[in-house]
């Protein structure tokens, strides 16, 4: 197998994992991307991005990440193809596979893979996907001002989503598929007492309909009973709160993380328990998930890497 040593790895490229590149490139450490599944990361599917700074009019999320990518490129960045496979973070120099074909050996890493947003698995989640359906209410809230839409959960974040974008919108729907909510007490207290959210306990969405977006939910009411009842509800827009999976795995054997697989770092900081190893963005991010909050410990990783290669 082909074996390629390099000073700085950074896995993934999102905003983290470029904002990493950038300053790594502008040390002089030759840093080497490998852009994993979707060149871009998350940002790629979303249409428009109005909350970063220096885009005063808004930026398509395609249009931020390819500034970002030649930013990086710029500096010297050598940006790829390729998804890391497997890990063995044992010893220095960290043996990194690429598409099981490939091993980098790494003097240091920044682990920017990011956090997968879970979906319902319906056709029409893809068929909409940028035209009406989000897994972030935080991004895209601002679109639906005054209007209708629907929060599928039932955990604090759905609550938190949900309470979110009934500051904006003129109503929200949460879909429960559960005759409870699983959020905490004062989260569910906030939800029960806004008069703008309506709580729809057993219900599942088998589907969305629209001509140009997201018009309306079909919507089951107590699936598979004897009452089972179907109808719809005409929506603007909707909004998935069902968690999201942070793509950590072949890394836990060697880094901490949580019980859901964010990776755990020393306080404020990008560093793991692995000396020279960082993880940056959504990765190790179960709250924030924004774009400048990735870039920005994408800045923090990539300089504490740079503080180790110098001192090592």
């Amino acid at each position: 197998m082909e074996i390629e040593k390099v000073k700085v790895l950074i896995i993934g490229s999102g905003p983290a994992g470029y904002t990493a590149a950038i300053y790594a490139g502008r040390a002089n450490l030759a840093p080497v991307v490998y852009a994993g599944y979707q060149l871009g990361g998350q940002l790629t599917t979303t249409t428009d991005v109005e909350n970063f700074p220096g885009y005063p009019q808004g930026i398509g999320g395609p249009e931020l990440m390819e500034d970002l990518r030649k930013q990086a490129e710029r500096f010297g960045a050598d940006i790829r193809f390729g998804v890391a496979t497997k890990a063995d973070l044992s010893e220095a120099p960290y043996k990194i596979t690429i598409d099981d074909e490939k091993v980098i050996e790494a003097e240091s890493i920044i682990i920017a893979t990011g956090a997968t947003a879970k979906y319902l698995g319906l056709d029409d989640e893809k068929k909409y996907a940028g035209m009406g359906v989000s897994a972030c209410a935080t991004c895209d809230g601002f679109f639906y001002r005054k209007k209708v839409v629907a929060v599928v959960g039932g955990g604090d974040t759905a609550c938190e989503e949900a309470s979110y974008l009934a500051g904006l919108a003129k109503k929200v729907y949460l879909i429960v598929r559960k005759p409870y909510l699983r959020a905490s007490q004062i989260m569910q207290d906030r939800v029960l007492n806004n008069e703008k959210i309506e709580v729809l306990f057993e219900h599942n969405t088998v589907g969305l309909f629209g001509e140009d977006g997201v018009e309306g939910a079909h919507l089951v009411k107590r699936m598979g009973e004897p009452d089972e009842e179907h109808y719809d509800i005409a929506i603007d827009g909707f909004f998935l709160a069902i968690g999201h999976k942070p793509n950590s795995d072949i890394f836990k054997p060697w880094v901490e993380t949580d019980e859901i697989g964010y990776i755990i770092t020393d306080g404020a900081s990008p560093r793991t328990r692995v000396p020279g190893v960082f993880a940056a963005g959504d990765v190790a991010d179960p709250h924030y998930r924004q774009a400048i909050v990735a870039a920005g410990s994408g800045a923090k990783a990539a300089m504490e890497a740079e503080k180790y290669l110098a001192n090592k």
